[in-house]
């Protein structure tokens, strides 16, 4: 089959999946932003998107739909000189609904079946819009929450004209209308548990020189961007009463200065400095490390020395960090969140401890950190839960292969 992907991040969810197809004998092409400079052994096309375009004044309410659908439009005229110039016509166009990118590509192939990649689906209610009020902006209550059903109005515009959806997590996917929802397989894209395993040898080395092996007193903290979306706010005031408790505890948070989700920090600020800031005094800064974003290489080695590593995300998409956590083999406290409590079993599989309730947090990390082979069970069903649930090889590709080829998953 001819499978054309489309993604602005590519390969993004498609990283092992492209692949894969290719080895099967499909021909796979690409299609993403002009600014992605990722490498792939998938050929790429690039198509050129000024984000600056929108006037977020004339446009409103409809400025997400008018930036997406603008992007949409520049997407399909890139596939109809594909279809025209070349005679290229996919069997199966499989995209990311995100950024609008799949709207139109229907029309240009409608002889294709259309996959949708549906991550996440926004709401004035019950998810991430609401969910932590520190950080609304808006003053009236209600105007997140209109905002929040505009920003939905292109993903389901994509679903409805796709044949078929994927979500990676079943509370992702029910985060769709009803309607929707029935369109939507649940695969996960899947964790290569037989590169990330544990390690009891581990050891990794910051680029500030700190060095740490397995056994060592480690708390660990990854995301992309420190920010308040996966409560690095929360996971900052709890550190406190750990350090306190445990002097011989080293903290090493991982992630940019930007912001992946949510409102920016204050002007002429960073959240991870904010924070900082917040807890000036009450921190001994020598014992916490910020090495920035790190090769995926040193993360996993970090999954495999830490004692305990925290997790905390609004109701939003899940990270993969998370999983693979757990398939190093890590003790993860996690918040008590929707798309974490999914995976996560409070005392049987990991720990589960209230997004907002900071004493909670110090308090379950010191117990994490002070009883390290009391929760050694923990680790091994952590490590069993993601090898039985998640397994790139032997679980997620071989159904997400299906799901691409036709075959009822």
């Amino acid at each position: 089959m001819k499978i054309l992907f489309v993604h602005q991040n590519f390969p993004g969810q498609f990283l092992h999946l492209a692949p894969a197809l290719m080895a099967r004998g499909h021909q796979c092409l690409a299609l993403t932003d002009g600014v992605n400079k990722r490498t792939t052994p998938v050929q790429t096309l690039r198509y050129k998107f000024d984000a600056q375009a929108v006037d977020p004044a004339a446009t409103r309410l409809g400025r997400n739909f008018t930036q997406m659908s603008d992007r949409g439009v520049l997407v399909a005229r890139a596939a109809l000189r594909l279809r025209r110039e070349q005679g290229y016509v996919p069997d199966v166009v499989f995209g990311h609904s995100g950024w609008g990118e799949t709207l139109f590509l229907k029309e240009v192939w409608p002889e294709a079946r259309h996959l949708v990649y549906a991550e996440f689906y926004y709401s004035g209610r019950g998810r991430d819009v609401g969910f932590d009020p520190a950080f609304e902006t808006n003053t009236d209550a209600f105007d997140p929450v209109m905002i929040a059903q505009a920003r939905a109005a292109h993903l389901g515009q994509a679903m409805l004209h796709a044949d078929a959806g994927l979500s990676p997590t079943h509370w992702q996917a029910d985060t769709y209308p009803p309607a929707l929802r029935r369109m939507i397989s649940v695969i996960h894209d899947g964790v290569d548990t037989d590169a990330v395993r544990p390690d009891p040898a581990a050891e990794v080395t910051l680029p500030s020189g700190a060095q740490f092996r397995a056994g060592d007193e480690v708390i660990t903290f990854v995301n992309r961007n420190l920010e308040p979306y996966r409560g690095y706010h929360i996971f900052m005031r709890a550190l406190p009463a750990v350090l306190a408790a445990r002097p011989n505890a080293q903290v090493v948070l991982v992630g940019g200065d930007d912001v992946s989700y949510g409102r920016p920090a204050p002007a002429g600020t960073t959240w991870k400095q904010t924070f900082l800031d917040e807890m000036a005094g009450q921190l001994d800064l020598s014992r916490l490390h910020f090495p920035g974003k790190v090769p995926y290489e040193t993360f996993c080695r970090l999954m495999q020395v830490a004692r305990v590593h925290a997790y905390l995300t609004y109701p939003f998409v899940l990270s993969w960090s998370m999983i693979e956590a757990m398939a190093a083999g890590a003790l993860v406290v996690g918040s008590n969140t929707p798309p974490v409590a999914e995976v996560i079993e409070d005392g049987v599989n990991g720990r589960l401890v209230d997004f907002f309730d900071v004493a909670g947090w110090s308090a379950t990390l010191i117990d994490a950190l002070a009883n390290p082979e009391r929760h050694m069970p923990l680790r091994a069903a952590a490590r069993a839960t993601a090898v039985s649930r998640y397994d790139l090889r032997r679980v997620s590709l071989p159904r997400l292969v299906d799901f691409v080829e036709g075959r009822a998953v």
